[in-house]
């Protein structure tokens, strides 16, 4: 106990420590200045151990005095890769703001459509609060970047993941020809294929929403909580996607509107409907 007392701070800081170069690790990793990073933590390390172990004064003295001119070279060197790590850290601590939502959802639509004009078949998943790890882990992994191009890519006819469903999550393509449970449920509908008995399953199974596009007919549907909404329009299917990732935003619109109507209500009520604020011809 009285060692825990005395030394609890330098626990937390090598804690604080320990997670700062983890983070820094996790950003320079797989990248150009990865190599760089290493390069110089081993140089500085070895340098350091040298010069406390054998007391070259000289060397820690230049060490320490050029400890600030190494940070601001560190900070150089690794700029886009410290952009990454802060962006990530800030993507941790905050979710999609609702103007990324509805891009988002105006690119899907986009994909959406381009995909039904083509007649090209699809089944898209969107993650929300239930993981989808799970169904990741059966497909391919992709962690790119949405775009319609590659869910275009993805889903064209004879590539080799066009058959299994794609899973988003956030603004990214997290991974692809994944396999979605089939509905235990009977469909009212026996035309309908693998591809619609898969979203349903699977937004049975999670909250996610399921998006199904027909290779025959080129119709779009949307599966939320079992439920299968097919043959909507661009339109429609675009309405849905924004009630879907911003629902709050709908009511507050609808608050705002009652609001309106209510003093517009109350204005006419306080008018008299006999003209007596009128000046009378007596």
């Amino acid at each position: 106990m009285e060692f825990l007392e005395d030394n609890w701070r330098a626990g937390i800081e090598i804690l604080i420590l320990w997670m700062g170069l983890y983070q820094i690790y996790r950003a320079v990793k797989a990248t150009k200045g990865a190599l760089i990073f290493m390069g110089m933590a081993v140089i500085l390390t070895v340098v350091t151990m040298l010069a406390y172990l054998l007391d070259l004064e000289v060397i820690g003295w230049i060490l320490l005095r050029s400890a600030v001119g190494i940070g601001f070279a560190l900070v150089i060197v690794f700029q886009l890769e410290l952009r990454r790590a802060l962006a990530k850290v800030g993507e941790s601590f905050f979710a999609f703001s609702k103007v990324q939502k509805l891009e988002f959802a105006e690119e899907l639509t986009d994909a959406v459509m381009k995909l039904s004009n083509k007649r090209i078949g699809a089944l898209i998943a969107l993650e929300r609060e239930i993981s989808l790890d799970e169904y990741s882990e059966n497909g391919v992994a992709v962690d790119a970047e949405f775009s319609p191009e590659l869910l275009m890519t993805i889903f064209y006819p004879m590539t080799a993941l066009h058959d299994g469903g794609v899973i988003l999550s956030k603004n990214r393509v997290a991974s692809a020809g994944c396999v979605f449970p089939l509905s235990r449920n009977e469909m009212s509908d026996r035309t309908l294929g693998l591809r619609h008995r898969a979203s349903v399953g699977l937004s049975e199974e999670s909250d996610c929403v399921c998006i199904v596009v027909s290779e025959e007919t080129g119709s779009i549907s949307i599966a939320m909580n079992g439920v299968l909404d097919r043959n909507l329009k661009g339109s429609e299917f675009k309405e849905k996607l924004e009630k879907i990732f911003v629902p709050e935003e709908e009511e507050e619109i609808d608050n705002e509107e009652e609001n309106t109507r209510e003093e517009l209500d109350s204005e006419d009520g306080n008018l008299d409907p006999s003209g007596s604020d009128m000046v009378s011809d007596q």
